[in-house]
């Protein structure tokens, strides 16, 4: 393993990456078996090895990233698998925590749709391995989030007052709508705000208030949306007269900056919610090193932060907030 001390950075330079990626063979290979072979229709599978993911790190001033898997996820249609899978993807995440302590945290993976493999697994990463808390997708197996399957998961991360982190997939039957093209392009951001959708009008952040969720991609185009998911709320089953806005439940929700982040689509998300849950992502192995250089790039040449910040410090505030413990 890579010397610790051989990849310190300055504190007060560094990022917080909370959207960064992790694979295994292990991994890899079940995806690839179960008919995923270009990962929703990307390329091919990257390469991903801590000591290249600490090199990036301190190429580009990150301080410490929290490693999670991707879609689609471990779960390939048998929970037994599944509950394998999501064990040993997540201790061996921890194990690179374990190796270098102030560079990498960890949210776990789960075997959903299974949800009593999900409450063992849970239990099994926040407890034992001390994961920072646990990454789930938009929908699983077409399953969104306000599921009425999904209630006990919910209630056990909301008594725990845990963070979730909800990573974006390809919507169901995502042939019928991409046109051909990568779901990742456009499917996985609307997949996005799809589940935040489902969130506020199953009335689950109202229901769960304890639970901290962390949005990826600027949001997707939910800024744009949110006045006219308002709009129409009044009007849905289930909802009530004196619940919250849209707006007033979103600003609860955190988003990190993964993707395309400047010019335009961090001034949007900020105007719509505010810059107090924002973060930093880079979405690395998935966005590759020279795509994440050019990222935080337009990131450090933008114009300040409102409050004249840098989106560095902004952000890297935030995330101390969210995270106590990376002040430990």
């Amino acid at each position: 393993m890579i010397n610790e001390q051989d990849h310190a950075v300055q504190p007060s330079a560094g990022l917080i990456d909370v959207h960064a990626h992790f694979l295994t063979d292990d991994y890899v290979r079940a995806a690839t078996a179960a008919g995923h072979p270009d990962a929703e229709g990307m390329p091919g599978w990257p390469e991903w090895t801590p000591a290249g993911h600490l090199a990036l790190m301190d190429e580009q001033r990150i301080d410490r990233a929290i490693l999670s898997l991707s879609s689609p996820g471990p779960h390939f249609g048998d929970d037994d698998a599944a509950r394998t899978l999501a064990r040993s993807v997540n201790e061996y995440a921890a194990s690179v925590r374990r190796d270098h302590p102030a560079r990498f945290g960890h949210f776990a993976a789960l075997p959903l749709p299974d949800v009593a493999g999900a409450l063992d697994e849970l239990s099994y990463a926040l407890d034992v391995l001390g994961s920072e808390g646990i990454a789930v997708e938009t929908n699983t197996h077409g399953h969104y989030l306000g599921d009425e399957l999904f209630d006990p998961l919910w209630a056990e991360l909301d008594r725990r007052g845990a963070t979730v982190l909800v990573h974006p997939t390809s919507p169901p039957q995502s042939d019928a709508v991409n046109l051909g093209r990568p779901d990742p392009m456009l499917e996985f951001m609307f997949d996005s705000t799809r589940a935040v959708s489902d969130l506020i009008f199953s009335r689950l952040l109202l229901r769960h208030p304890n639970i901290t969720w962390i949005f990826t991609h600027c949001g997707g185009p939910l800024p744009l949306l949110a006045d006219r998911m308002e709009m129409f709320r009044p009007s849905l089953p289930g909802t009530q007269p004196d619940d919250p806005t849209v707006n007033d439940q979103v600003r609860r929700l955190w988003f990190d900056m993964a993707g395309n982040p400047f010019p335009n689509w961090i001034p949007a998300l900020t105007k719509a919610f505010g810059t107090d849950h924002l973060l930093y992502g880079s979405d690395y192995c998935w966005t590759p090193a020279r795509a994440t250089a050019a990222q935080i790039n337009s990131i450090d040449t933008a114009e300040p932060a409102p409050g004249g910040d840098t989106w560095r410090t902004l952000t890297t505030r935030n995330a101390h907030r969210l995270f106590p413990s990376l002040d430990q």
